[in-house]
């Protein structure tokens, strides 16, 4: 339903009047949404959930309103309405189309007001408002959703809230009177339940002293005095009448007429219980209820709209029907109605048992549809066939609105995530048996659990009789018993068949399906859930939990939710599992299809935490995640079918376990062997690890202090800081050092480890901190930030014995623009101020420390520090003692025994899920990151355990190059190891996440058991090597592979520490063999080096962006004829920092094969070890100059290069689709989204591929995009694999160009230098920017578009047309100007971008460029003809220009 007029004018007005406001899912729902959580006390509850508790417990406010939809979830209210109609409630439904569910409650409630038009849903929301608070009774109120053109005359809103709460009084004309006249007011009565008089002049109820209208249920005879047929409200000449009305009745008509008196003196526009016009002396009297709209005048015919059906107000009905009037007609808005009669209709043919028979006018019962668009003629029509038919017959004005009252409920967007599932699972086997398409043809109750039941109850049963009717078909003799078509059989039984064939559609067994929404998690009896479990049918209940993990304690504290799992295991005999699509697709497919397979009854829970529709699949992603983890959303199966085989029935698929599933499972005495069975971590390690961490803290904490008791000669000092990347962590390690030489007892610690009541038993304490994203502290202090803002919110000044100093670090320039430029250290600033806020006295003014500083933030560090001594009064004390020298990641690699380090001891340590951080720069060297979960990492800081960590193993594949049978291994390492998805990574090779600890071993073994090895993968050595995959040239493949092969295993390091620790080869017997790399030395490289082979025209491998580079040359008879040989590439930069900048390679000549020689890297002394950001080739290359070291490396050859021979690049992006090598042999190059091979509903890719692995006899190639091709395919294999590839899906490439071009790296949540999103962001920026190009006509149209969460540049963005480079949380770096095949740098145009002000640049951008482009010419080369940013001439200065040009030039504060 929209949001109309009439809906706005009725929410506000409930809005501005009530104490509290409690919405049903309804068309209120958005307004409500659209308001500041501030702004009022609203709850929206669960759709489907009953809301009589909630109301109940709102008893003690002055007024509340119930805003809902007209549905038959209505008479779920019915039995407690006498006792919700003794409080304050308005119920504010609103209706579209039928009132027949509205009007149940009006027999139950002391009031119910009907409002035919959107003004008058206004004024009666006011007047229903103000009765509800006034007399204390609920009010039913029921108008019209309307039309978006309705017009509205509101209260000003300073009005309403006065009016709802002043005194009741008799009569408030004479503030109406007062009032400047409304151009839209309407004569007004001073009794709205009597009849209108047009005499101006009231005197308690009377007219020139006359009474008016009736008085204690009498009618007075008389002759009208104005019987003109103008809209009036008349007092009929009747005969004298007594209509009885009990004193109750009488007290709420007089509640109703002070309410509308009022309402009358602060609208000017009267509210008439009965609103009258037409003709004096009617022939017929039309009473109308609903959308009447009758504005006719036609002769001998009145109208009365009725407003009041509670208390009915019997007398004026009665007065209403002049004697004149020789037939009734009842209209009501009632299509679907339980008895043959109405209730208007049976009210007026009450009321009129008062007249004498022969007075009685005949009264017909008609239907009032849509009467927009009638005419008179119509009308008149109408007003002949209702009186000339037969009084049993109910006619009908307008067209029906059955289409409206009974649409189809919207379901939300995200559900679809499970129902998709479902549809994939079980085809056309899948019922959904409360399914919304029922709704239109079986009403709202359709979607009920009730109505599902039996509807499943009845099928079953039907099924039931067609067994049956088989069984009795095949005992019949005349059945032939030679084989024939089944048509023949049902021919020659003939009555027998037809009653079969009637019940034919049972043959297929069915997957019946009830879905609902956690809703009836709150009513187990209510909702239905109970008689669906203890049913015993084969029926499966979906349950959809939308909760988000963060918002689990802002729901409503009074309701409380029921674990339906636990209330169905607990029952005994039903299926249930607990699932998570954003956590693990192959566990929700287990589960539905053990469901589907169970005989009897049961119950999936299905968490879906989204708030709206909007939610991103990020969001629902990061929210999954959290609960999964921490055991609020544990993953589970419970299959009692097992318990009698003798297995175990509970599946236990998650590591955490809550407290009341434990509970359970230790009753049923199952723990102790699901804990043992499962490769899981034990159920006590997850519940007792926060309190080991929690105690460990206490005994350091409690260490610390005594350690600082202990300085009796010096006063004791705090070291605390919070760092991210290191830097901040160093200076205060080396403060704390310089401390304790100047006799300072000294401590350091993380800022999270201390809390405020710890901190205001310190004397003296010194902060260091860096900025982490936008302006936020470090994640080891974002606790300790939060604890300070709480206190300070309190106005307490615990800190007041703290003297205090602290050292910010950040990036000036990392926020270049005015706006954003408080960001700047804007975490040690904060830090500062609350200290100080809190009492604290500050010992030395705050430092700064700027990356932008000629020594970067040493700089200001150098000025802060000596202030710190002095306020110590330690700064005359002469230090003589050398400083330790700080270790690097020089002397970890030089001390690791040749890469071995720790790793075996850390491997063996179970009481931690991670190793030691020395251990994880070796680590690297074996192909193995650490990592953790950093979308939960907060929330587990919060719990006091430590970060979930798991491991990332990359594989050293070179050139991309894989046999099926390798590509099965690592299918099923995925599954067996890691996360069951693996990535396509865009250094051509395999790379898998979440891999824990105990995990690692046993997945390296399996992937040297495949063949392959992980060595050297990462680290500082020669990492993967890159090959075009060029599947047309297949010979020429074959040699550039070769080449490849060759260079992967020259450089390999040669320690035998992999095999030692991975693969259990034993070290010599007391080390009478010693480990040496003649190659790389004990200290290995400064920094990675990566090498890249190129075969033109299609530059697939970013050669330019690599250390070493060859560019394959191809003579007349397509023969390789040597490499041009290009150096000095590289991608990554430090934000800020510009002594670092990426760089394409330069080129040192052509060299043939036969004398090509691998040369090793010069540059890994100790002085480059110290300065790893300028570590990479690239910086040795700019140091030396290029014939400089040109002439070097030609003199370690012993001969010089040739000169470099012409070639051609016209592109860098894959050749998907079909192509066939020379030597006859097929290939398919299959496009894998950011390189994440998985199953996910309707792109199940990683089944596909593993099924086409299965009888593939070729290979596979990665593609240095992270995609795939298949390549070697016989054309005797051809059709098979075209028909894998088509059943799976991954024959499609129907994308826009701009999808096919992009690339990105892993970024969130596992790779622990991202600042930003990047593969879960990628597609949906990718979704709106190809809108954009498909609007100008582009989406054939290629542009590069890359995006790394860091700047590093993993998926090399910096020679992308179009570039982003995360900063903070949704802020991205933004470039321009690559080049199409990725032989040019792009440069900043903007320092930093979030998605709106993306879109607002690329938009215009893409128009112009679709607009002006010259023929052929590319994006990148379009925005620097265009003006937008200077072309780079190499990578010294790529910050020349940064910004953009002229008019496009970004100000730069």
């Amino acid at each position: 339903m929209p949001l109309t007029p009439s809906v706005t004018a009725v929410a506000r007005v409930a809005h501005l009047s009530s104490d509290a406001v409690i919405d049903s899912p309804s068309v209120f729902s958005s307004y409500w949404k659209s308001l500041s959580r501030e702004s009022t006390n609203v709850t929206i509850l669960p759709h489907g959930s009953d809301p009589t508790p909630t109301l109940l417990r709102h008893n003690a406010t002055s007024l509340l309103s119930h805003t809902t939809t007209s549905s038959p979830s209505l008479i779920r209210l019915l039995p407690h309405v006498s006792e919700l109609s003794s409080l304050p409630i308005v119920f504010h439904i609103a209706a579209q189309g039928d009132l027949a569910d509205a009007l149940v409650l009006r027999e139950v409630v002391p009031y119910f007001i009907h409002s035919s038009s959107a003004q008058q849903a206004h004024d009666n929301a006011l007047l229903a408002s103000r009765l509800a608070r006034t007399e204390r009774k609920g009010v039913v109120h029921v108008f019209h959703v309307g039309r978006m053109g309705d017009k509205v005359e509101e209260v000003a809103e300073d009005e309403v809230k006065p009016f709802i709460v002043a005194e009741k009084h008799a009569h408030t004309l004479s503030k109406a009177a007062a009032r400047p006249k409304s151009p839209n007011a309407r004569p007004h009565s001073p009794s709205p339940t009597q009849p209108y008089s047009p005499v101006p002049g009231y005197a308690s109820g009377h007219s020139s002293g006359r009474p008016n209208g009736f008085a204690n249920g009498h009618t007075r005879k008389g002759n009208d005095p104005h019987k003109s047929q103008s809209s009036r409200s008349a007092t009929p000449t009747t005969p004298t009448v007594v209509v009885p009305v009990d004193s109750n009745t009488s007290e709420l008509l007089e509640g109703y007429e002070a309410a509308a008196l009022a309402t009358l003196a602060l609208t000017r526009r009267s509210q008439l219980a009965l609103a009258q016009h037409g003709s004096n002396e009617p022939r017929v009297v039309v009473f109308g209820l609903g959308q009447t709209n009758l504005d006719f005048n036609i002769d001998g015919v009145a109208y009365v709209d009725v407003s009041l059906l509670s208390p009915l107000p019997s007398p004026r009905i009665l007065g209403a029907i002049r004697p004149s009037a020789r037939h009734v007609i009842v209209l009501e808005q009632i299509e679907k109605w339980t008895t043959k009669w109405t209730p208007l209709f049976l009210d007026i043919v009450s009321v009129l048992q008062h007249r004498d028979s022969e007075d009685r006018p005949a009264v017909r019962s008609a239907y009032l549809g849509d009467t927009s668009g009638l005419q008179s003629e119509n009308v008149a029509a109408f007003l002949i066939s209702t009186t000339t038919s037969k009084p049993s017959v109910r006619t009908q004005l307008g067209a029906s609105m059955s289409s409206l009252s009974t649409e189809v409920p919207h379901v939300p967007k995200h559900e679809s995530s499970y129902t998709s599932i479902l549809s994939h699972l079980f085809g056309e086997r899948l019922e959904i048996s409360n399914s919304p398409s029922l709704v239109p043809s079986q009403g709202q109750f359709a979607t009920s659990p009730e109505f599902a039941l039996g509807r499943v109850r009845g099928a079953l049963e039907e099924r039931n009789e067609l067994v049956k009717a088989v069984q009795e078909l095949l005992q019949d003799p005349k059945l032939p018993q030679e084989t024939h078509s089944l048509l023949s059989r049902w021919v020659l039984v003939k009555d027998d068949a037809a009653k079969i064939l009637s019940l034919r559609e049972h043959f297929r067994v069915k997957s019946r399906w009830v879905i609902g929404s956690d809703a009836w998690s709150y009513d187990l009896g209510a909702s239905g859930i109970h008689h669906a479990i203890v049913s015993g049918l084969n029926l499966n209940t979906l349950i959809l939990d939308t909760l988000p993990y963060t918002a689990r304690n802002s729901s409503d504290p009074g309701r409380r939710k029921h674990d339906v799992g636990l209330y169905a295991m607990n029952y005994g005999g039903v299926f249930v599992a607990s699932v998570a699509v954003y956590s693990s697709y192959a566990q929700v497919l287990q589960a539905l299809v053990e469901a589907d397979k169970f005989d009897g009854p049961s119950v999936v829970l299905a968490y879906l935490p989204y708030t709206t529709e909007d939610s991103t699949a990020l969001d629902l992603l990061k929210e999954t995640k959290l609960a999964v983890d921490s055991g609020y959303w544990p993953l589970y199966r419970w299959d009692p079918s097992k318990e009698a085989a003798g297995e175990e029935p509970f599946s236990l698929d998650s590591d955490a376990v809550k407290n009341d599933l434990q509970a359970f499972l230790d009753r049923q005495n199952h723990l102790s062997q699901l804990v043992r069975a499962k490769p899981l971590l034990a159920a006590e390690l997850v519940t007792s690890l926060g309190e080991t961490v929690r105690a460990e803290r206490r005994r350091r904490a409690q260490q610390a202090y005594a350690d600082l008791l202990s300085g009796i000669d010096a006063p004791p000092l705090l070291v605390l800081y919070s760092s991210d990347g290191g830097s901040a962590e160093k200076k205060a390690k080396r403060l704390a050092g310089r401390a304790q030489v100047r006799g300072l007892s000294t401590t350091i610690a993380t800022m999270d480890t201390m809390d405020i009541d710890m901190l205001s038993h310190e004397e003296y304490v010194l902060f260091v901190t860096s900025t982490a994203g936008q302006g936020e502290p470090p994640q080891n202090g974002r606790k300790f930030f939060k604890l300070l803002n709480a206190a300070v919110a309190t106005g307490a000044k615990p800190l007041e014995g703290l003297k205090y100093s602290v050292f910010g670090m950040g990036d000036s320039h990392y926020w270049p623009r005015p706006e954003d430029a408080h960001y700047y250290s804007r975490s040690g600033k904060e830090l500062d101020a609350k200290l100080s806020a809190l009492g604290g006295e500050r010992i030395a003014e705050l430092g700064l420390g700027d990356d932008q500083d000629a020594d970067g933030a040493e700089t200001g560090y150098k000025v802060w520090e000596p202030l710190v001594w002095k306020a110590l009064g330690v700064d005359s004390i002469e230090v003589r003692e050398a400083e330790p020298e700080p270790i690097t990641h020089e002397h970890i690699k030089a001390a690791s025994s040749y890469l071995r380090g720790t790793i075996v001891e850390g491997l063996e340590d179970a009481s931690t899920g991670g190793i030691a951080m020395s251990d994880t720069q070796v680590t690297k060297f074996h192909g193995v990151y650490q990592q953790d979960d950093r979308d939960i990492r907060d929330e587990r800081v919060a719990q006091g355990v430590e970060p979930a960590y798991a491991f990332m193993i990359r594989v050293r594949l070179p050139a991309g190059v894989c046999s099926p049978a390798q590509w099965l291994a690592i299918d099923q390492i995925a599954d067996e190891h890691g996360s069951g998805n693996f990535k396509l990574t865009t250094r051509q090779t395999f790379q898998f996440h979440g891999i824990i600890k105990k995990h690692l071993k046993p997945s390296i073994q399996a992937i040297n058991r495949a063949l392959l090895d992980t060595l050297a993968a990462c680290g500082d050595a020669n990492r993967n090597v890159l090959c075009s995959v060029i599947p047309s040239l297949s010979k020429l493949h074959a040699q550039v592979y070769a080449f490849a092969k060759g260079i992967s295993d020259h450089l390999l390091p040669s320690s035998t520490a992999y095999h030692e620790i991975w693969l259990d080869k034993k070290l010599v017997a007391g080390e009478a063999l010693k480990d040496f790399e003649p190659l790389y030395g004990p200290s290995y490289l400064p920094r990675k080096f990566k090498v890249a082979i190129a075969v033109p025209p299609t530059n697939d491998v970013d050669v330019f962006a690599h250390d070493l580079g060859y560019i394959a040359i191809v003579n007349e008879c397509d023969e390789l004829a040597g490499f041009n040989v290009i150096v000095g590439g590289g991608m990554g930069l430090t934000h800020g920092n510009k002594k670092t900048y990426p760089s394409t390679a330069s080129t040192l000549g052509f060299i043939t094969p036969e004398r090509v020689q691998y040369s090793r890297r010069e540059n890994h002394d100790i002085a480059e070890g110290q300065r790893r950001k300028n570590g990479r080739l690239k910086y040795t290359i700019d140091r030396m100059g290029l014939d400089v070291f040109k002439a070097e490396v030609e003199k370690l050859l012993g001969f010089r290069f040739q000169p470099a021979r012409p070639f051609t690049f016209d592109r860098n992006i894959d050749d998907f689709g079909w192509h066939t090598g020379d030597d006859g042999k097929h290939h398919f190059t299959c496009f894998i989204e950011n390189g994440r091979v998985q199953d996910e509903p309707g792109r199940d890719f990683k089944t596909a591929l593993r099924e086409i692995a299965k009888v593939h006899k070729g290979e596979f190639r990665l593609t240095a995009s992270g995609h795939i091709v298949i390549s070697n395919i016989t054309t005797w294999d051809l059709p098979e694999i075209k028909r894998l590839l088509a059943h799976y899906k991954l024959d499609n490439l129907d994308f826009t160009a701009l999808r096919l071009s992009s690339s990105t790296c892993v970024g969130f949540p596992t790779c622990g230098l991202a600042m930003a999103e990047s593969e879960r962001y990628l597609p949906l920026l990718i979704d709106k920017v190809e809108k954009i190009c498909e609007e100008n006509g582009l989406r054939n149209d290629s542009i590069v578009l890359r995006l790394t969460g860091c700047p590093n540049g993993c998926a090399r963005p910096y020679v992308a047309e179009v570039g982003f480079v995360g900063k903070a949380p949704g802020a991205y770096m933004m470039l321009l100007g690559g080049g199409y095949y990725g032989q040019r740098l792009n440069k900043i145009y903007r320092e930093s971008v979030t998605e709106p002000e993306i879109l607002a640049i690329l938009g215009p951008m893409i128009k112009r460029y679709a607009l002006e482009r010259l023929d052929g010419e590319r994006f990148g080369d379009f925005v620097i003809r265009a003006g937008y940013i200077s072309p780079v001439r190499e990578g010294q200065s790529w910050y020349e220009g940064a910004g953009g040009e002229g008019p496009y030039r970004e100000v730069i504060a």
